[in-house]
């Protein structure tokens, strides 16, 4: 199969710098899974003058970072009025190599597509991805997307309902979630240093919305242990930053301070490592769109106690795999933690049974083989 996906990781406003890395690195895993046995092509927005025009990515997937407006990374707004730039260079791609079916990533990749893919007859599919999808400004437009796509891919349950109140129809819905790398995320591999105090892990940005304030809070209730936050910008850059500055003055207030080790960013290849030297991963945000970081402590083997909201309500089966508390209750989260570090057995059985989940359910090539029953369902429908 010929599959074109087109992702111009034009960012939103809610969205930070690790979500967008996170995507980017969802959808390039994907797209070598996939390239194992198809023709994968990615069409994205040239943001540099440096990069070049076309790069071989793996065996079967190549990246063509297309003229569209200044080379440069753009917010999702100022990337509209080049939309139809790059509706017209996909066009001219597609004219002389007709795909069999196209992916759009975003909701302004999909504005692009349907004015690229124009009189072709190709099925296009649609993802709106970790974007807050119900924006007020944006609900006609996305609706009238949704509705004209073969398909409109969700990434949990939560986000089905919401594609539903938004007037898509619930047969055009399908859930593919997000995946997870289970050869890097494992069990068995090598772990971060530690003392002998009992070890929680955050792992986010640390804006209120993802929940790092609910763990301080919780932290005070549990007496002994620390709390590892990695997020934010480079270790050196901490002590200028407002929202690390802001915890930390939360966190002296309530006394917790000296048990607090703000890291900073961590590479991503270094994330496994820290996940396995913690005995509890915590990952509290208001929403979860993707919910990537409870899949990465699954995989681990590592429990996690995550907030009941988004894609924690798909992946986390409320203990067995892990423990659901509802956003902002400190106090609720405080009990679950200390009951889970006093209980090292429970411990151990939630951690294998989530690493088997993870694993199962999550996988890159579990996940590529899902969407690949959408692009031939939407191709079945085509005919």
């Amino acid at each position: 199969m010929n599959i074109a996906f087109v992702s111009s990781d034009a960012p939103s406003a809610s969205q930070s710098d690790s979500d967008i890395a996170a995507h980017r690195a969802q959808l390039l895993a994907i797209a070598r899974e996939l390239g194992r046995e198809h023709k994968v092509t990615i069409y994205t927005r040239r943001n540099s003058d440096a990069g070049k025009a076309r790069i071989r990515v793996s065996p079967g997937v190549t990246l063509e970072n297309l003229p569209a407006g200044p080379a440069q990374n753009l917010p999702e707004d100022s990337v509209l009025p080049y939309l139809s730039d790059l509706g017209d260079q996909l066009m001219r791609r597609w004219g002389q190599e007709r795909p069999d079916v196209i992916h759009a990533h975003s909701w302004t990749d999909g504005l692009a597509v349907i004015a690229g893919a124009r009189g072709l007859g190709v099925p296009f599919t649609q993802s709106f991805g970790s974007e807050h999808i119900l924006d007020a400004k944006r609900v006609r437009l996305q609706r009238a997307i949704g509705r004209r796509a073969s398909a409109v891919i969700a990434g949990c349950g939560d986000e089905e309902s919401t594609l539903i109140r938004l007037g898509v129809p619930r047969r055009n819905i399908s859930i593919v979630p997000c995946g997870v790398d289970v050869e890097r995320f494992r069990r068995q591999g090598p772990a971060t240093a530690r003392g002998t105090r009992p070890r929680l892990l955050h792992v986010g940005a640390l804006t209120p919305d993802k929940g790092v304030y609910t763990a301080i809070r919780a932290l005070e209730g549990i007496p002994d242990a620390e709390l590892f936050i990695a997020g934010g910008p480079a270790s050196g850059q901490l002590e200028h930053d407002a929202d690390a500055h802001r915890i930390m003055l939360l966190a002296k207030e309530i006394g917790v301070a000296d048990r607090i080790t703000l890291l900073g960013e961590v590479p991503h290849a270094s994330v496994a490592k820290l996940m396995r030297s913690a005995d509890l991963v915590v990952s509290l945000p208001h929403e979860a769109p993707t919910g990537v970081v409870v899949l990465e402590a699954m995989a681990c083997g590592v429990p996690v106690i995550a907030s009941a909201v988004g894609a924690h309500l798909d992946s986390v089966v409320d203990g067995v795999t892990g423990l659901l508390v509802p956003a902002d209750r400190p106090a609720q989260t405080s009990r679950l933690a200390r009951e889970l570090l006093g209980d090292p057995t429970r411990r151990t059985a939630l951690g294998f049974a989530a690493a088997d989940r993870a694993r199962s359910r999550y996988s890159w090539e579990r996940i590529s083989h899902e969407l690949l029953q959408v692009y031939e369902n939407a191709l079945a429908m085509q005919h």
